[in-house]
């Protein structure tokens, strides 16, 4: 159970990178007082939980609903993660974040905690992808839990990460995330092949026993 929730931590880790939502947070929240500030964190960080473990907890009801088999979603799980992955590899992620965070900052919001933050910053399609993808294939309350328990540890470093976003930024530095956020897409990159090649044999075997 060790190695599931490291798994699943460092995947959720790679998705949502909470140090690269704590600079556009910070970015976006200049100006305003420190309550202000720690009030939109906070309330970012439980709307993104609401989608993430909604989407966890009902999301294979919600493709049966829609004729979308297990196995497609993993498929087109695995490809969106790749291009998240090679976003990251070649600093487009970034680019693409800042950009978005410049139209909300351009338009001066009352209150960025529900855009851009918690959707798609934090509970974006990766992140809802992967929490799907992760629960799909650990069945069982014990195997869930644990996916679900790294999740949650993941949010809460989100929001320990914006609460501290100013003090991070100096400490870290651009180079240094740069460095980081390329080694993790690498990770994610090899993650999101295995996803794709998952959903490939299980799709396969599937078609052979409906045809036997």
């Amino acid at each position: 159970m060790i190695e599931l929730f490291i798994s699943a931590f460092v995947t959720f880790f790679v998705v949502i990178d909470p140090p690269g939502c704590a600079p556009i947070f910070a970015g976006l929240t200049t100006g305003t007082s420190a309550v202000h500030r720690r009030a939109m964190a906070v309330r970012a960080v439980v709307v993104a939980a609401i989608i993430l473990f909604g989407f966890a907890l009902f999301g294979e009801a919600l493709l049966r609903a829609l004729g979308i088999s297990l196995n497609a979603f993993k498929i087109a799980g695995g490809i969106m993660l790749f291009l998240i992955a090679l976003e990251m590899v070649f600093e487009k992620r970034t680019e693409r974040r800042e950009e978005r965070a410049e139209k909300v900052r351009a338009a001066e919001p009352a209150d960025i905690s529900i855009f851009p933050m918690a959707m798609p910053m934090i509970a974006g399609p990766g992140s809802i992808a992967s929490a799907m993808l992760l629960m799909s294939q650990n069945n069982g309350i014990e195997r869930a839990s644990v996916v679900l328990a790294a999740m949650a540890a993941i949010l809460l470093l989100t929001l320990v990460a914006l609460l501290a976003a100013g003090p991070i930024m100096r400490v870290v530095g651009a180079k240094i995330e740069a460095v980081v956020s390329r080694l993790l897409g690498v990770l994610l990159g090899a993650l999101a092949v295995q996803f794709v090649i998952d959903g490939i044999r299980a799709a396969l075997v599937a078609g052979r026993a409906v045809s036997g």
